[in-house]
This record gives structure tokens, sequence and C-alpha cells, in this order.
């Protein structure tokens, strides 16, 4: 497994992870928002408008209302990137990682505008009668590039599994385990069933359901997240302050935080604000293509809510918990995951600067002295006896009180560790280390009125959030797959699909994370390239939109 995550890293690192892309990404909302005078501010009332059905006419095409189309699109944002992602970013950019959410999502709200109208606008009528849409239809018919909609359309089926399946399954198995200790071969089991089910009845059935599960529990999880806010409520200043003051110099040390850089907390924000709302991915285009309108800029409107509900909303009320809570800058006794550990040689502590500093440097890549470890780890009972020679990284904190373990029982003896990394894979080392992810979010959730009872509210949530994502994320697959090879193909891809869902739910959550980071870029470049050189004719577009609107 270290060999595949080490590969995986690389490649993200020229990818989600190399500065270009997120700037990339940032730079396609600012121009699409000075080209349109930022319409996320100027049409936001009307898109509630339009969402409501107040513009709505008899005899439109489509499969499903403005409201349900929404509903599926939020299905699948809101999910492990609100609740799961949102900690991550804070894990590892520190408060700065917010403000760079909120930057992706506000312009992210333009982006989504303009994806979704293009590709409503080009969206065609499937041998069975319902309707498919999406970048790949638009760069076919508008651009008249084939290729680069093929290339789309294959990332889509990518993505679905590292987007909408694999980290869904894997945080829901995690959450799960951790509140109610219930076994993942479990949850996998009876969610991979439930999500067959929902799957075989197309964007009908997800629509409902999705209508159904989301603002029902999103709702509930704003009421638990504001049982935590509550009773910090002293603290919600200060955070919004480290929010803004570090969001163009970085994030300082605090606690077992050990810091980050300007750069890692950009790269951080941006990625997991893109992973929250899939603003500018292409993937919402797909689901609201089904919705019964005559006018693509009207579907476009509704767009535009999306981010504003899925990140300003949602994940900012994550981010105050984590933040107001403190539990960000905690150690919590948790089993280290092989992906997050590292052994570097030499002793370190977090009551010097000079270490700190040292340490920092490590781990935002930067010039550092520390080195990898290679050597022995002498133990008894479980207990490192020469803590002199190495000292042990873990969630990008100093490890504390770690204990070594194999199929259950402490160890006595020798363990070889080769280039920062255990040779031997069975260890299990257990330990005072941060926490990312969901297991964050959840200690967060414990600290307010309903104390360790809030926890309950994070997997629930979590559990219907995600099942949701995963659900819309089919359907967005299948359509790739219908684009790409016929409806013949959808059968094998679910089938598929399923199974991946299943198997997701063992895996290594750091690795999965990292899968989804890959996905998310192949999908989204191509989609980025497509809607600029498409920029006139979406002006035009919205442009008659208004004529017709107001002369009706």
């Amino acid at each position: 497994m270290d060999v595949v995550n080490d590969f995986l890293i690389y490649i993200d690192g020229y990818l989600g992870s190399a500065i270009w892309f997120p700037t990339f990404l940032l730079a396609t909302g600012i121009f699409f928002t000075m080209y349109l005078g930022f319409p996320q501010i100027r049409y936001f009332r009307h898109a509630v408008g339009v969402t409501t059905g107040k513009f709505d006419e008899e005899g439109a095409k489509g499969d499903t209302s403005h409201f349900q189309a929404l509903a599926t699109a939020l299905s699948g944002t809101v999910g492990t990137g609100n609740i799961g992602g949102v900690a991550l970013a804070l894990h590892l950019g520190g408060p700065a990682a917010l403000f760079w959410m909120w930057m992706t999502a506000f312009f992210g709200m333009t982006s989504k505008f303009v994806e979704v109208t293009l590709s409503h606008k080009y969206r065609s009528e499937t041998a069975d009668g319902t309707m498919a849409g999406g970048p790949m239809y638009y760069m076919e018919k508008g651009l008249n590039a084939k290729w680069l909609a093929v290339i789309f359309a294959v990332a889509t089926v990518l993505s679905s599994f590292g987007t909408g399946n694999l980290p869904q399954i894997n945080s829901i198995a995690a959450g799960l385990e951790s509140t109610f200790d219930l076994d993942p071969l479990i949850t996998a089991s009876v969610l991979s069933v439930l999500l067959a089910l929902v799957i075989i009845g197309g964007i009908t059935r997800i629509a409902k359901v999705a209508a159904a599960i989301v603002p029902t529990m999103a709702m509930i999880y704003l009421i638990g997240a504001f049982a935590v806010i509550i009773p910090n409520i002293g603290n919600i200043i200060p955070s919004f302050l480290s929010i803004f003051s570090n969001a163009f110099s970085g994030s300082a040390a605090a606690g077992g935080f050990l810091g980050a850089s300007f750069a890692y907390a950009f790269d951080r924000g941006v990625n997991r604000g893109l992973y929250s709302n899939e603003a500018g991915q292409g993937s919402a285009p797909i689901a609201h293509a089904a919705a019964r309108t005559d006018e693509p800029a009207d579907e476009g409107m509704v767009s535009i809510l999306e981010p504003f509900i899925d990140t300003i909303v949602i994940c900012t009320i994550t981010g105050l918990v984590i933040l107001s809570s403190g539990v960000w800058m905690d150690k919590f006794e948790n089993e280290f995951q092989r992906a997050d550990m590292s052994f570097v040689s030499g002793t370190y502590t977090e009551a010097d600067a000079d270490d700190v500093a040292s340490l920092f440097s490590y781990l935002t890549g930067e010039e550092s002295t520390i080195r990898s470890y290679s050597g022995q780890i002498e133990l008894s009972n479980g207990v490192p006896q020469n803590n002199e020679a190495f000292t042990l990284i873990a969630a990008r904190s100093l490890a504390e009180n770690s204990l070594y373990s194999r199929d259950g029982e402490l160890i006595s003896g020798t363990l070889n560790v080769v280039d920062g990394q255990l040779e031997d894979l069975s260890v299990v080392v257990t330990g005072d280390s941060l926490l990312h992810s969901v297991p964050l979010t959840t200690q967060a959730f414990t600290r307010g009125l309903f104390g360790q009872y809030g926890q309950y509210i994070v997997s629930i949530g979590l559990m219907l959030f995600a099942f949701s994502t995963a659900i819309a994320w089919s359907y967005y697959g299948d359509r790739a797959m219908t684009y790409l090879f016929g409806t013949r193909s959808v059968l094998p891809y679910r089938i598929l699909y399923v199974l991946g869902f299943f198997t997701a739910a063992l895996a290594d959550t750091t690795i999965v994370w990292n899968i989804s980071l890959i996905t998310i870029v192949l999908m989204t470049v191509p989609n980025l390239v497509g809607i600029l050189l498409m920029h006139k004719e979406m002006k035009s577009t919205v442009a008659e939109y208004w004529e017709k609107t107001n002369r009706g």
C-alpha cells in the first residue's frame, strides 16, 4: 500500500497539488465573474424564483423539476466534502484553508452557472426517451471537438469512482465503526444492496431519493452544528480572525498543529473547495440536463445556488464547529494509518521553537535538515526503548504514547524501518496524534450541548449525505458511459460501481482521498478549457434569456 500511495502522491504532485491547477480553477471563475458582470450576485434572487417553479412553462421537455435537479446535484456534492473534506483542509492548511474554500465557492457560483447553461443548451434525448446532457455534449456539438468530449466522458467515469463512490463509502464505514463499533464489512454489505436498488431506477428514482434526503439531513446536521457553536460562541470571532489573518501568510503552529505555508493552505483550500461544490468539474450539468425547461439559462440560474448552499453555508458551519471547539489543535488516541505515518531521524519536541520550524519546513515540502529514519525500533511490550534515535510523525503531528502490536498482541523485539516506513506491514501502531477527515469532525461535535451524543449526528448525517452522493455520481457515470458506448454499457457499469462501493469500505482512507484528488483534475481541466472556448456563446445565451424574460 505504501508504494501505491507514494505513486498517487507523486502523480498528484503534477496535477491537483501543483500550483497551476487551483490557480487555473480560480482564474476561470474570476474571468467569467468579471465577463458576465457578477451573475452570482445579480441573479441570485431570480435563481431562487426559478428553483421554486415561479417561471415554469407547460410542456417543457425533461425528467425532473428544477428543485429535484438541484437536490440531485446537491446530493452529489453534500457529502464527505462537507463533513470530512473541511476537516481535512483545516488539518492540512489550518484556518487559512477555509478562506480559500470560500473563494472557490464564490467564483465557482459563476463557473457552475456557465457550465450548466452550456450543457443544458446542447443536451440530447436518448433512445429510451430520457434526457442526457453534460459537458461532453456541448464539447461535441458546440465546439465540434469530439476528442475533448471523449476525454471528458472517460474522466467522468473514472471520477464517478474517485469522487462519488470510493471516498463516500470509505468515510461512512469509518464513521459508523468509530461511533457504533459497526464492522465495515456489514456496512459495505447493507449499503451496497441499497445502492443497487436505487440506481436501477435511473434519474427519476434518484431525484426522488435525493429530494427527500438532502433537505432533511441538512437541517439535522445544522442543528447539531449549532449545538457546538453556541457553547463555544466566544471563540467564533477569534476563529474568523484567524481565517482572514492567515489567508495570505499561512497558518502558524498552534497546539499539536505544526503550521502550514500560504501555498499549502491555498492549494488545500481550493482543492477541498472543488471537492465540496464541484464547481468547474462538470458533474452538476449532467444532473441539471434532466430538468424540465426549454431555457438553458433557466437551469443555469438554479445551479448558482449550489456552491452557496454547499460550501458557503454548510462547509462554513462545519469549519466553525472545528475551529471554535479547538479540536483541530488537539491530539487524540487513535490507530495510525500507515499512509499518515513517517519516522524521522533524531528527537524533536513541540516545546522547542527551532524544532517546530524544522518540522514545519519538512511537512510543507520546503528545505529542511530533517531526514527519514532507517534503522531499528527496539520494543518491550509494545513500547519503544530507543526513542532517542527517531521521532514518529503521525497525521502531520508528533505522535505520543505510541504502542506497537501485531494480531492484537503487544510486540517485544525489534522492527525494521526503511526510509521512514515500517518494513513489516502487519504491525499496528496506536497512540496520540492529531486527527483529520471524519474522525476530526466527529470529535468536534462531541464538544457541544449534546456531548458524546453529538457524534451520532455526524455518523448518521455522513451516512445519508455520502450515500446520496454515491447515488448521484452513479447517474453521472452511466450518462458518460451512455455517451461513450451506448445504453448497453450502463448495466455493466452499474455492477462495477456497486462492487467498487463494497470494496472501498475496507480500503485505506488516505489512499482513497489521493485517488479522488487525481480523478477530479482529469475531469475538471477539459471542462474548464471547454467553457473558456465558448465564452462568447455563453454571453449571448444569457442576453437572449433576459430579453425573453423581460418581454414575458
